[in-house]
């Protein structure tokens, strides 16, 4: 498991766990700046000392081979591994080397060490000093809400009113500088990628020039350093894309700050005050609290923002029974309220931080799509830069609107084609899923893992997706006059399909990802999808249920039954979590941990 991807939205909620995760990615950077700290130091024992090469050359080569790279995310590309293990390998070759005594590398100074001491002193420095001004803003911040917090409901309306919008732009400013240091963070994590390796590449090229033994040992290290080459150069490329797109959301999220909180209508979060009364003195102590709606659960965590230290000792849990506002005539506070739980005796005095916190696929899309599909495979499947050439904004909106009603050029309708099967075929399940088979050495065990993942895809999707396949795989057996390759297609299309629900930091970093997908959809599409006819014409056999618990039906599609019913031709449903079963005649939805097979 990699460092965890650091979300802007978090940085508004500013919870326990975004916390602990942000203290994870300082950590990796403190443990990455002392480690080429050492090893530029060992460096310039290296060049220093010619009569302790041999021991320097050893304890160079084990710094390296202890040093894990962790990258953000669950999975990681093939370049990322490559690069990943580029220590290990670089410490194999010091070892073979260890005998061999020669003379000083007049370079080894303007390849790695300048290179390190720079990286370390321009990029860490500058997360630092980043950290120092974020930690300067929580504690200022955190100190004028308490203080405004404080203040008596009792004092005239304008002065808590300037007294509010004086929290606001406190708030406001401490976010932006949050903001700020997550993206700083993640951007040297991405960088130590390829700036730290590069350095090291460069001073073993050095040495194989000095060595004899070396030039021997260079044979054998030439097609991995050919592939790490490549592999540093595809993993700058790709940092470079998505710091850009990172930097776009972040400025996104700092425009409009509102648009992008993560509210979720399931659960509600977020810090509240609560009244504690000890040894006659009534206290008010800071919470992390999450409600879920549905159980009406409530779970408290003692937090401090300000150390980022949490208390396990004193989280606790209950389910809610009533919540009633308390007025400001009864109590010196605002924003104030009381609870009572079933299983928790007494009365809960709260308070929250303000008063807002208080407080398809059709048929004729399908026709469209081959009416494009036939347009392009009949009028230019061979053209030049198929799918990659924009065509004109108003003309695409135009050709949408009459749907092929008039003539217009191949780019207008590739470019329409693929808006449209952005519409139609997005596979959100298999967005969220791709990383689990990338993981897989095995390309065979790679496509078994993709029938599975296309398999559970809604009807239409996995219809629309199949056309689709079909068509890329066309224009991919023409490309020596169209020059798009199944790879190309992979570039152009992954984004597309496989574009996800949210815009995150972490979907970004996995666009790296989409193009491998596509690839694979397209060559293995014939197999994939006779895969799924198998599974669709051997589905299990009927059976009878028996139902564990009484369920009321919510919707149509649902039956109604108390416990102890028997079900008739039970099988697997397409929705998730649920069955489908037959009941005095009538045929629908069951939910699957309500009953038990006879």
């Amino acid at each position: 498991m990699g460092l965890p991807a650091l979300e802007f939205s978090d940085c508004y909620v500013d919870s326990p766990q975004f916390r602990e995760r942000l203290k994870s990615h300082e950590l990796e950077l403190e443990k990455t700046n002392k480690f080429i700290k050492e090893l530029i130091k060992d460096g310039k024992a290296l060049i220093q000392a010619l009569k302790n090469l041999s021991t320097a050359k050893r304890k160079f080569a084990e710094s390296l081979n202890e040093f894990k790279f962790q990258c953000i995310g669950d999975a990681e590309t093939d370049d990322e591994i490559c690069i990943a293990k580029s220590l290990q390998e670089f410490a194999g070759v010091l070892q073979n080397l260890e005998d061999e005594r020669t003379r000083m590398i007049e370079n080894a100074n303007d390849v790695l060490i300048s290179p390190l001491e720079r990286f370390r002193k321009e990029q860490i420095g500058a997360a630092k000093e980043a950290k120092k001004k974020y930690d300067k803003e929580t504690e200022k911040y955190c100190t004028v809400l308490e203080k405004h917090l404080s203040l008596s409901a009792k004092k005239k309306e304008a002065h808590l009113h300037e007294a509010d919008n004086q929290v606001d732009i406190v708030r406001q400013h401490f976010y932006e500088v949050s903001l700020e240091y997550v993206f700083k963070v993640q951007e040297v994590q991405e960088r130590k990628m390829f700036e730290f390796v590069e350095p090291l590449l460069a001073f073993l090229q050095g040495l194989f020039t000095y060595y004899h033994h070396g030039y021997e040992l260079a044979k054998d290290f030439n097609h991995f350093k050919t592939d790490l080459t490549i592999s540093i150069q595809n993993t700058r490329n790709r940092f470079e894309s998505t710091r850009s797109e990172v930097e776009c959301l972040m400025k996104k999220m700092k425009e409009n700050p509102d648009e992008h909180k993560s509210i979720s209508p399931n659960t509600m979060e977020g810090y509240l005050f609560v009244q504690e009364k000890r040894s006659f003195v009534s206290t008010w102590v800071k919470y992390y609290c999450i409600y879920h709606r549905e159980p009406k659960r409530m779970a408290m965590m003692l937090f401090d923002q300000k150390s980022g230290a949490k208390n396990v000792s004193d989280e606790e849990s209950f389910t809610l029974k009533s919540c009633t506002r308390r007025k400001t005539d009864s109590i010196e506070k605002r924003f104030c309220f009381d609870i009572e739980a079933v299983d928790r005796p007494g009365v809960i005095t709260m308070q929250a931080l303000s008063e807002e916190d208080l407080a398809q696929l059709d048929v004729i899309g399908f026709n469209v799509v081959k009416k494009f599909i036939y347009a392009i495979e009949t009028r230019g499947i061979d053209e030049q830069g198929l799918y990659r050439i924009v065509g004109v904004n108003s003309r695409v909106q135009k050709l949408l609107s009459l749907a092929m009603g008039e003539n217009h050029k191949t780019p207008t309708v590739h470019a329409e084609q693929k808006e449209m099967c952005f519409s139609f075929a997005t596979a959100y399940s298999l967005a969220s899923s791709f990383s689990v088979f990338l993981e897989l050495d095995n390309p065979e065990a790679r496509v078994a893992e993709i029938h599975s993942i296309v398999h559970r895809l809604p009807e239409k999707n996995r219809q629309m997706l199949e056309l689709l396949m079909k068509h890329l795989a066309k224009v991919a057996s023409h490309h020596q006059q169209n020059l798009m390759t199944v790879a190309n297609l992979g570039v152009v299309f992954g984004p597309t399909l496989l574009r996800p629900q949210e815009e995150t930091v972490a979907a970004i970093m996995d666009i790296k990802f989409q193009n491998i997908v596509v690839e694979i959809l397209i060559e293995n599409h014939e197999r994939i999808y006779v895969y799924i006819y198998i599974c669709i014409v051997s589905s299990p056999p009927l059976r009878k249920a028996r139902a564990l618990y009484a369920c009321k039906a919510e919707h149509d599609s649902e039956l109604s039954f108390i416990a102890g019913t028997i079900f008739e031709n039970v099988h697997p449903s397409r929705e998730p979590g649920w069955l489908e079963g037959t009941l005095d005649g009538k045929t629908g939805l069951i939910p699957e941990n309500y009953v038990e097979f006879v």
